[in-house]
C-alpha cells in the first residue's frame, strides 16, 4: 500500500514546536512584543511557538504584574539558551536535553525550576503495518532521529532496556519535519520522536507506538535563567513571581485541556484534534517539582550517555548548574506526574 503524505502545510507548524526537547539547529529568533505591567523592571522572556506567553494568557496570568515582560521568540532550545548564555534573555523554558548541551559548550546559564511530566508522548513509532513488535525488532532497521533531543536519549535508552546499542540500528538524523516526511514515505522504518508529533501520527492514522518513553526517560521541562539575571534583586523576584504563574498555569492546563487545545491550536497552526490529543497525553500531565538530587542524578545520566557517545565534547556535572533557590515548598522530583487525561 502506498502511504499518504503528509501535508506540507503541517510540516511548518509542527516544525516550530521541535524546540522544547533540542537538537541542532540553526532557527533564528524574533520579537514576541510586550507584557505591560507596574514598575520600571523589564523581564526578558525567551519563549517558543504556543509557549509560556500563550499559556499564561489562556490562564488569565499576565494581569497586575508589578513588572514587564519583553517576549523573543526561538524556533528551538539551543539558540533560546545561546540567548540566555549572551544575557539577551532573562529566562526561557527548553526541555530536558538543551541544558545538557548547553553546559556542556561552556554556557552560562542557571537551572532555576523542573517540571515533570508523563513521557507517553515520547515514542518510537513504526507505519501501521509494519512487521515489527517490539523494540528489539529494531535491530539492522533504520530510525529517524533529530540528533541531541531527548528522542535521541530516549531511543537509546529504550534499546538498552531491550539489549541493543545504538550501533545495532541504522541511525537516520533527521529534523522533524524532515523525519515526518521520510517516516510517511516510508523512507525508514521507524521515528523516534516527541509530542505533538506523536499525536499528529496516531490521529491521521498513519503509524503506531512501538515503545514509548514512559518509565525510560524523566519527563523534566525547565526553566533556565541567565545568571546576571539572578544577580539584580528586582529581577530575581520578578522570576519568582513570573515562575508562581507557570506553576498556576500548569495547573489551569489539567483543568482545562480542551480550552488549552483551542488556543494551542489557534497560536501554532496544529489541527484542534491533534493539539487536544497532545494535551491530554503529554502536556496537561506536568507538575512543578523541586530541583533535587535525585532530579539532578536523572539528568546527569543522560549527560553521561551523551558523553559516551561523543556528542559532547566533555563530561558535564550537571548540578554545577542548577540554582535551587525557587525550589520553595515544591514536591520532591519523584513525585509521579499527573496522570493522561484520556477522557
Amino acid at each position: 500500500m502506498r502511504r499518504q503524505l503528509v501535508p506540507a502545510a503541517l510540516l511548518l507548524p509542527l516544525a516550530l514546536l521541535a524546540a522544547a526537547c533540542g537538537g541542532n539547529s540553526s532557527a533564528a529568533t524574533s520579537t514576541g512584543g510586550r507584557t505591560d505591567g507596574k514598575g520600571s523592571v523589564t523581564l526578558d522572556v525567551g519563549d517558543q511557538k504556543g509557549g509560556s506567553e500563550a499559556v499564561l494568557r489562556a490562564a488569565g496570568e499576565l494581569k497586575n504584574l508589578d513588572y514587564k515582560i519583553k517576549w523573543s521568540t526561538f524556533t528551538s532550545g539551543p539558540p533560546l539558551l545561546e540567548a540566555v548564555n549572551a544575557k539577551a534573555v532573562d529566562i526561557g523554558g527548553v526541555g530536558n536535553t538543551p541544558p545538557i548541551f548547553a553546559a556542556g559548550a561552556d554556557s552560562r546559564i542557571s537551572i532555576v525550576a523542573g517540571y515533570r511530566g508523563r513521557a507517553k508522548g515520547d515514542t518510537i513509532l513504526v507505519p501501521k503495518d509494519s512487521k515489527l513488535k517490539k523494540t528489539a525488532d529494531l535491530k539492522g532497521r533504520s530510525v529517524a532521529v533529530a540528533q541531541g533531543s531527548s528522542a535521541h536519549y530516549q531511543l537509546v535508552a529504550s534499546l538498552k532496556k531491550a539489549g541493543l546499542k545504538l550501533s545495532d540500528v541504522e541511525v537516520k538524523y533527521l529534523q522533524p519535519a524532515d523525519a515526518l516526511a521520510a517516516f510517511t514515505a516510508g523512507k525508514v522504518d521507524a521515528w523516534a520522536v516527541w509530542d505533538p508529533y506523536t499525536s499528529q501520527v496516531l490521529e491521521g492514522e498513519r503509524g503506531r507506538v512501538l515503545t514509548d518513553g514512559d518509565d525510560v526517560t524523566n519527563g523534566l521541562t525547565f526553566q533556565v535563567a541567565a545568571p546576571g539575571a539572578l544577580q539584580d534583586k528586582k529581577k530575581v523576584a520578578a522570576i519568582g513571581d513570573y515562575l508562581e504563574r507557570l506553576r498556576r498555569a500548569q495547573d489551569w492546563v489539567y483543568e482545562h485541556p480542551k480550552e488549552w487545545a483551542e488556543v494551542w491550536a489557534k497560536d501554532t497552526g496544529l489541527p484542534y484534534e491533534v493539539a487536544l490529543a497532545s494535551v491530554k497525553r503529554t502536556n496537561a500531565t506536568r507538575i512543578p517539582v523541586a530541583l533535587d538530587k535525585p532530579l539532578i542524578a536523572s539528568e546527569q545520566e543522560i549527560a553521561d550517555t551523551f558523553t559516551g557517545l561523543k556528542l559532547i565534547p566533555r563530561k558535564v556535572d550537571f548540578g554545577d548548574f542548577v540554582d535551587t533557590r525557587f525550589n520553595g515548598d515544591l514536591p520532591p522530583s519523584t513525585t509521579a506526574p499527573r496522570p493522561s487525561r484520556e477522557s
